[in-house]
């Protein structure tokens, strides 16, 4: 076999995932000595991430991978963690975290989220042509290249990934042809840089309160909101019997089966509308309603929302949420899983490319959350409802609070929205600065 991890049965390498979280949750529960002194700098929801992107970097898992038949064919495979993650457990989180949601003090969190939204996807259309233009300083062959291997074509990717998701993404290769050959690379550069970049953000979480204080932030709407919440969950609290675990298991795994339901039937639908429309740059702007993930997490938030003024937010007393949270750390670890940090200097020049797109991202936050005194809260959702999408908004946005979580879906499938118009945009501004 080449290139295959030490363990290919998704049965024991989720047991592994399962021993890492264990690992993390027990370590973080040490109230003194090493342990003590380490999660006040390291986040635990970051070792979360980091403990399988260790794994996967010795070689004992791997999200995907490629091994030579008996026969000699070169045999492709991979784990389905991830997939089961993202499509089953994500949506499920999504409903448990927002049965008690408080949807007035949601909106009431006001305007800066928005701005803050806006701010990454500025930084997102921008970053891609200075950091184009600051390499090809340094190596001016890079842009040299034309036709299909074009490298701001390939970026082009990048963009729509970043501001929107993957039905951007795969919108922008479409628009622009970029040779499917190299396409590989891009989608590497886009794991790397997006998850180490997710890890910053994550230690910050740990760091917030000095943020707040540097941003001179106004955090009063966020916690109110989580005090409403965590008064509420006060107030139902019980201690869940069987009949309790199994009813919240029935309506979260219920709704995820109705949001599978439908997806299956808008996303082929909306993918006819699209396909008839004759203008190609309008077909591909409403690329992302051909999608079932974007349909599945809408429909499963929306179902989650309608129950939240039923009784079946009282289900919060008897720890939905936990069971939610619970689900997004499988998530994180499946993620983390994805990333094998031996790997991030095989494509040097991209992977420059990548991070000073995403440092001029970082710093255009930053520097508006600081115009504006926006929450950190603001400044982190706002950059993965961008970069990350409807995948890891909500795990951000839920290390924060469980409560928090639906603001960040709500953000990222906005995203989805507006994120083929802003990368073509972006797209043009590379070719400019390519000289294309």
């Amino acid at each position: 076999m080449e290139n295959a991890p030490l363990f290919t049965n998704d049965a024991i390498v989720f047991g592994l995932l399962m021993l890492s979280l264990g690992f993390v949750f027990y370590t973080e529960s040490i109230k003194t000595g090493f342990w003590s002194k380490f999660y006040k700098i390291v986040p635990g929801l970051f070792m979360a991430y980091m403990v399988p992107a260790v794994l996967t970097t010795m070689g004992l898992i791997a999200p995907e991978w490629e091994f030579t038949s008996e026969t000699g064919e070169n045999v492709k495979d991979s784990s389905n963690l991830y997939y089961m993650s993202s499509r089953y457990l994500l949506p499920a989180a999504l409903v448990l975290m927002t049965l008690s949601i408080d949807l007035k003090g949601v909106f009431n969190l006001g305007w800066k989220a928005l701005v803050m939204f806006f701010a990454g996807t500025v930084g997102i259309v921008i970053g891609g042509p200075i950091a184009l233009l600051l390499i090809a300083q340094l190596n001016p062959d890079l842009i040299g290249v034309t036709g299909p291997d074009a490298i701001w074509r390939g970026l082009s990717t990048l963009a729509g990934s970043w501001i929107g998701g993957g039905a951007n993404q795969t919108a922008m290769l479409e628009i622009y042809g970029y040779n499917q050959k190299l396409y590989g690379g891009m989608v590497f550069v886009d794991i790397v840089v997006a998850n180490i970049w997710m890890a910053i953000i994550l230690i910050g979480i740990g760091k917030r309160n000095r943020f707040n204080k540097w941003l001179k932030a106004d955090t009063t709407a966020i916690e109110d909101l989580k005090e409403k919440v965590s008064t509420f969950s006060e107030s139902v609290k019980r201690n869940p019997s069987l009949t309790d675990i199994m009813i919240i298991a029935a309506l979260a795994f219920g709704a995820v089966s109705i949001a599978h339901l439908f997806a299956g039937y808008l996303a082929p639908y909306f993918s006819d509308v699209v396909s008839e429309i004759e203008d190609s740059t309008s077909r591909n702007v409403f690329t992302f309603l051909g999608s079932k993930f974007f349909w599945m997490i809408s429909i499963a938030t929306l179902i989650a929302v309608g129950l939240s003024f039923t009784k079946a937010k009282n289900y919060e007393g008897a720890g939905a949420s936990k069971f939610g949270s619970v689900f997004i750390y499988i998530l994180v670890a499946t993620i983390g899983m994805k990333m094998d940090l031996s790997l991030i200097f095989d494509n040097g020049w991209l992977i420059i490319i990548g991070f000073i797109w995403m440092t001029i991202h970082a710093l255009l936050l930053i520097g508006v959350a600081k115009l504006i005194k926006a929450p950190y809260f603001f400044l982190a959702i706002g950059s993965q409802a961008n970069v990350g999408g409807a995948a890891s908004a909500p795990i951000v946005a839920s290390a924060f609070h469980p409560s928090l979580a639906t603001v960040g879906v709500l953000l990222a499938v906005f995203g989805y929205a507006v994120g083929t118009i802003a990368a073509i945009g972006c797209t043009i501004l590379m070719q400019i600065a390519a000289g294309a």
